[in-house]
């Protein structure tokens, strides 16, 4: 019985276009990765700035692990709250402009922690609906009312906030880049309704911090209470972190389940995280490049009659069927192209998109590349 249910859904999805079962990369070298024994170029990784794949990292970061030991082998409340972590923290805090920092293993965690743990059954919490699910899972486990609102639409929230506002602590959730759609915040109309309405502004920053602001220090500071980052993607890690005031910190650290009750991250990622702010403060040239690199991407897909959105380094060619975009992104695969079929639940249902994430690895001559293989893909 138990089985068969199992097996009904596992095919269900296969029948549906929306079956996950993901390739084997054996290597990753720079802006290529190995797959089947064959070299693809990589359109699909969150590497914005190619430090996930720097030798100069990885030299930095295996010195101290070395140095310190593979694990804490303990949550930081029991006894692994190191200096190496909280000097970190600190640092992180200065260089975002935040009161203070704390760390957290995943950005799933650091979502659900914190969500599930600031917000309470009394409170109301107005979301983006295309925020990430990590902060959909945190909200309900807060037990709070959840309203949410059309995609980046400030009139529809607008409207929301005036028929459910007023009642209870509110919060507004929302992405500064959202990882789907490529697309970024209105921060003008936020600032005002979050000024208007008195929110609790909590902004996840995980595809921005790093790329874009000055320095790579994100773009949603003036109107984001508290923010989440991720070491994942521009950062080159592992790990996210938490931005806010100190007294946010002080009761994450006394009541998120996610913080107590985990291993902390080990001494050897706090030192590395100090060698990464150093690495971010000095590239500039790789932002510049991602940027010049991305339009020139998007400007090639819509010359050729593609419909296509993303107002930075994250793109999505809009697909729709789940099967064709399965298919299409096996093709490419064939030809060279690592790139990634978005499809329900990660999007609505019948608006698959191939998400093209790009990097400052890249250049004029690969995006020529991709095009040449979409363009034969597409017309067989």
């Amino acid at each position: 019985m138990f089985k068969s249910r199992i097996i009904k859904k596992l095919n269900h999805q296969k029948r549906m276009g929306l079956y996950r079962c993901p390739m084997e990369i054996s290597e990753r070298q720079g802006k290529h990765v190995i797959v089947n024994g064959k070299k693809v170029l990589n359109f699909a990784s969150n590497d914005y700035l190619g430090l996930g794949s720097s030798e100069r990292l990885r030299q930095k970061v295996a010195a101290h692990f070395q140095k310190y030991g593979a694990s804490s082998s303990s949550s930081r409340l029991v006894s692994a709250n190191f200096n190496a972590i909280s000097e970190a923290e600190h640092a992180f805090a200065e260089f975002f402009g935040y009161p203070s920092c704390l760390f957290f293993p995943s950005g799933y965690q650091a979502n659900i922690g914190l969500l599930s743990t600031i917000f309470e059954r009394q409170d109301t919490i107005f979301f983006d609906k295309h925020v990430h699910a990590s902060a959909v899972k945190g909200m309900l486990l807060s037990k709070s009312q959840m309203i949410g609102f059309r995609h980046n639409s400030m009139t529809h929230l607008e409207r929301r906030l005036k028929k459910y506002a007023g009642k209870s602590i509110c919060g507004l959730v929302t992405e500064s880049l959202f990882s789907m759609d490529g697309d970024l915040i209105p921060l003008e109309a936020i600032y005002k309704l979050r000024k208007t309405f008195d929110l609790v502004c909590i902004v996840d920053e995980a595809h921005t911090f790093g790329v874009l602001g000055c320095k790579g220090r994100g773009i949603a500071k003036e109107v984001a209470d508290i923010a989440i980052g991720t070491f994942g993607k521009a950062l080159g890690l592992f790990g996210a972190f938490i931005l806010g005031p100190e007294w946010i910190r002080d009761y994450l650290m006394n009541f998120s389940s996610p913080m107590i009750y985990t291993t902390s991250l080990p001494e050897a990622h706090g030192a590395s995280a100090l060698d990464i702010i150093e690495m971010i403060k000095n590239s500039d040239n790789e932002r510049h490049n991602l940027s010049q690199v991305t339009a020139f991407m998007k400007k090639s897909l819509e010359r050729e009659g593609f419909k296509v959105s993303g107002d930075a380094h994250i793109l999505a060619l809009q697909i729709g069927d789940e099967t064709q975009a399965v298919n299409l992104t096996k093709h490419l695969l064939e030809k060279g192209f690592l790139t990634f079929p978005a499809r329900y639940p990660t999007v609505p249902p019948g608006k698959a998109i191939i998400r093209i994430s790009m990097n400052a690895m890249h250049q004029d001559a690969d995006v020529k590349l991709f095009m040449n293989a979409l363009l034969s893909v597409v017309s067989c």
